[in-house]
């Protein structure tokens, strides 16, 4: 087993990459991670927050918490994913801005958008004939979005 020192996010990434390879599989990573992002921002985001936290500012939520534990997370990692995290990140908590003025609670939203795309998941994984990496080591949640981004970063020649 791999020891927090020993972990980089070349290793990270190639290692949840293992049970990434199917088209399939991969399509349906590309709008299936985004949309599980988005509700569990969206599930956090309806969460009461303390009110000492909405004084400081109206978007100091538990979804925009996680972020920001997450982009400290990312930063450990890699310094241009995590920016680039922190883009999608801030795109994603726009979008639940704009969610939650909808005729349909948030918090149904998000649940809906959350069991439909893992079950999309499981499909793309059955597929892929191997299981989801997450269970073999929980941290593959966070990296997810990172084998996404870093797909991007490659084609675009960006170094991270």
């Amino acid at each position: 087993m791999d020891t927090p020192i020993t972990r980089n996010v070349d290793h990270l990434i190639s290692r949840y990459g293992e049970s990434h390879q199917n088209p399939v599989n991969k399509l349906i990573h590309w709008f299936c991670v985004p949309a599980i992002v988005y509700s569990v921002l969206g599930i956090l985001w309806i969460i009461p927050t303390p009110s000492v936290l909405q004084e400081v500012s109206p978007l100091l939520n538990w979804a925009t918490l996680f972020v920001i534990a997450s982009m400290f997370y990312y930063l450990f990692l890699s310094f241009s994913l995590s920016v680039g995290m922190l883009f999608v990140s801030g795109g994603l908590i726009y979008l639940l801005s704009i969610t939650e003025g909808l005729s349909m609670p948030l918090w149904q939203i998000a649940i809906l958008v959350f069991v439909v795309a893992w079950i999309v998941q499981f499909i793309g994984h059955y597929i892929e004939g191997k299981k989801p990496s997450f269970v073999e080591d929980v941290q593959f949640l966070m990296i997810g979005p990172l084998w996404l981004l870093s797909a991007l970063y490659r084609r675009l020649k960006i170094p991270y």
